[in-house]
């Protein structure tokens, strides 16, 4: 787009969505949005922007006409505003496609993709090239993230594209989501990566793919992409990402704890600092790392982060500096208050997987400490019972449980719906203590009657939950007062 233009982004709370908005108003263009429902960090940040978010779709959002319309993967046929858009025939695309024509065309692009990890180990990766800029401003990064980077402070950047020789580097977390309404292929197609990591493959997004092998097609389609001159640093403990790397085109990294793997990790150790290892290159010792981060799943992104850059060039000081100074990402096992003994944690939990791991994590950074699990099933994977029996393996690793009733159950159907009771009944029959609450003011008044100095509370959702995250810290100061 060579001339300012009036861009109106529909579903533009999404992480991406609101990132995009940003990135676009950089290039001078007038950005406006709309939302269901606006929530932190998008919000806030948004807000900081002063991009203005109208709540909720109407028609009357888009007056005045914009010149284009980006429209949201959650956009479905029946809103409002996208009826308003095809019937007057206002021009629209979808948010991938719009970043790949502005943003990474004349640009390095270094994609993140897997089923767990993505925006961490972007955010990782940025971070390591920020730090590396220091030295050389050729490493420089732009980079879109679906998080808020604490290091950055927000989700994206935009560098201006120079006239070196070196073609300057866009690294971006690639989601394996539909594209839109009207294009239902996965967002990390439309990237064409010069060179990737793929982090895990695991059957996920339960409402578009339907079964695993679908999954594995989209990733090999990813992986399909990557020219001969690529990388590409996969994990060496799946085999569904084993089975997608295969009949790749370009070099490929494998990166765990196979002793045979290209970047091998050993002698793992967790302290109240951190997570601390080994990372050998091809058999040979490359570099000791840390990170102040817990949790074997963030040593194995760290890695991964660490394996592309040094694979692209950036120097290994610049490499452990960056990991040793990374300060994690919004919603990822973020401490959101300490209130009376009792430590209240955020995570963005979207998989049985990933509430596996955090609980993990949060055993090794809490040992001793009694451990609740406050979880509302809201992607589109954890409403379904397909994975039932793994959600309950999972939130095992729990002392206490308290689940959420599933969110906007009615647009599941039946069949496929998950059951909380059925959860709770079989967490129980365990030995796991657990209940069903309806709502964040029921978890509210659980909580505040049972918890008690020196809990650890892991809140775990893919939303707003309720606004359970400032409600609690609340009634728990609230508790303390009265003491």
């Amino acid at each position: 787009m060579q001339s300012t233009k009036h861009i109106h982004l529909i579903g533009i709370c999404g992480t991406a969505m609101a990132s995009l908005a940003g990135m676009l108003q950089l290039q001078g263009h007038k950005i406006t949005g709309s939302d269901a429902a606006a929530y932190p960090p998008m919000s806030d940040m948004l807000a900081e922007l002063g991009i203005p978010v109208h709540e909720p779709y109407a028609e009357i959002n888009l007056e005045p006409r914009p010149d284009l319309v980006v429209v949201g993967n959650a956009i479905s046929r029946s809103n409002v505003e996208l009826e308003y858009v095809l019937d007057t025939r206002i021009p629209f695309c979808s948010m991938a496609a719009i970043l790949h024509d502005e943003f990474l065309m004349g640009r390095e692009s270094l994609v993140v993709a897997g089923t767990h990890g993505k925006t961490t180990t972007t955010s990782m990766l940025a971070w390591i090239y920020e730090v590396a800029s220091r030295q050389d401003e050729a490493w420089a990064p732009s980079f879109l993230i679906g998080g808020v980077a604490e290091n950055f402070g927000n989700s994206f950047r935009v560098r201006a594209i120079g006239d070196g020789k070196k073609r300057q580097p866009f690294l971006i977390e690639g989601d394996e989501y539909d594209t839109a309404f009207f294009d239902k292929g996965p967002k990390f197609l439309h990237y064409f990566p010069d060179a990737a990591i793929l982090t895990h493959v695991e059957f996920d997004h339960a409402d578009i793919y339907v079964d695993l092998e679908a999954v594995k097609t989209a990733f090999k389609r990813f992986v399909n992409l990557i020219p001969r001159r690529g990388r590409i640093v996969a994990f060496d403990g799946s085999t569904n990402v084993g089975e997608c790397v295969a009949k790749a085109f370009c070099a490929v990294e494998r990166y765990g704890f196979d002793p045979a793997s290209n970047w091998h990790v050993s002698e793992l150790r967790h302290d109240e600092f951190g997570t601390q290892w080994k990372l050998a290159r091809g058999g040979v010792h490359f570099a000791d790392l840390k990170v102040p981060m817990a949790g074997e799943h963030n040593a194995l992104n760290a890695t991964a982060a660490a394996a592309l850059a040094a694979g692209q060039g950036v120097p290994l000081e610049a490499i452990q500096e960056a990991l040793a100074s990374f300060k994690s990402v919004k919603r990822r096992l973020e401490v959101r208050a300490e209130v009376g003994g009792v430590t209240v944690v955020d995570d963005f939990a979207h998989h049985p997987t990933a509430i596996r791991e955090t609980l993990r994590a949060l055993r090794e950074r809490y040992p001793g400490r009694l451990l609740w699990a406050v979880l509302e099933p809201r992607s589109n994977t954890l409403r379904r019972n397909v994975f039932a029996a793994a959600l309950v393996e999972s939130l095992a690793l729990a002392d206490r449980v308290v689940l959420a009733a599933v969110f906007r159950s009615e647009s599941i159907p039946v069949q496929e719906r998950l059951i909380p009771e059925e959860i709770v009944a079989s967490l129980n029959g365990a030995g796991t203590p657990a209940i069903v609450a309806a709502d964040a003011d029921a978890i509210v008044a659980v909580l505040t009657e049972q918890v008690r100095e020196g809990d650890v509370v892991a809140i775990m959702s893919n939303g707003g939950f309720g606004g359970i995250y400032e409600k609690l810290p609340r009634a728990l100061a609230a508790l303390e007062s009265r003491v």
